[in-house]
């Protein structure tokens, strides 16, 4: 897989979505504004695989695309905040007991409680994103969970290389934060221009990850 012919052309992508057509671009930043869930309906189009990028147009649908899209990543996202809060509620009791053996124990219990957390969210980011791209192409909420399904479309990209896609996506990710990082030092217009960009960025990972999909031949 060529991750950097498949970044290029997701920046691309992005870059077209808005770069010329400003009444898009200021729908888009109107769709973050309202709690991002049109944003959210909109990337599913993008899911869908739609080339060039879609118009921004059918709120309501947008508005309920985005809904199921929150859902099933509130749904992913579950046994993952299930054992942080655990984690997290087990140590603090531990640290409030007054008992140094047990504030020990708090402190391991911590460590393990979140390499566990990170497997968990690890495996489910894995499967949700695979299922939310089921979701986009087939409009069926039930596939997003089709798990045998997802397996096997992992298995055809290759669990390695789906892997190494994730890391790619997280080393732009870092890039992108440290840069935004600096313009939003510049008072005021610095976090203007950060939340102008949100709607792009959300749209050349959306488009990065359906091509990674796409690489399998798969039509769904």
């Amino acid at each position: 897989m060529d991750y950097g012919k498949i970044v290029g052309e997701s920046f691309a992508y992005a870059k077209d979505a808005v770069v010329g057509k400003w009444m898009q671009w200021l729908l888009l930043v109107v769709a973050t504004l309202l709690l991002c869930i049109p944003l959210m309906g909109y990337t599913v189009r993008v899911f869908r695989g739609d080339t060039p990028a879609p118009e921004v147009t059918g709120w309501g649908s947008l508005f309920i695309d985005g809904i199921k899209y929150l859902i099933i990543s509130l749904i992913y996202a579950l046994p993952s905040l299930v054992i942080l809060f655990v984690t997290l509620g087990s140590a603090l009791i531990a640290a409030l007991s007054g008992n140094a053996v047990e504030e020990l124990a708090g402190v391991e219990g911590l460590f393990f409680g979140m390499a566990i957390f990170i497997v968990v969210a690890v495996i489910c980011g894995l499967f949700g994103m695979i299922g939310v791209i089921r979701f986009a192409k087939t409009g069926s909420m039930g596939e997003a969970f089709n798990f045998v399904e997802i397996k096997e479309t992992i298995g055809h990209i290759g669990w390695f290389t789906y892997i190494l896609a994730f890391v790619v996506m997280f080393i732009v990710q870092v890039v992108l934060a440290v840069i935004l990082g600096i313009i939003t030092m510049i008072p005021i217009l610095g976090f203007i221009i950060e939340f102008v960009l949100v709607a792009p960025i959300a749209i050349f990972e959306a488009r990065y990850f359906v091509q990674v999909y796409e690489s399998t031949g798969a039509s769904l």
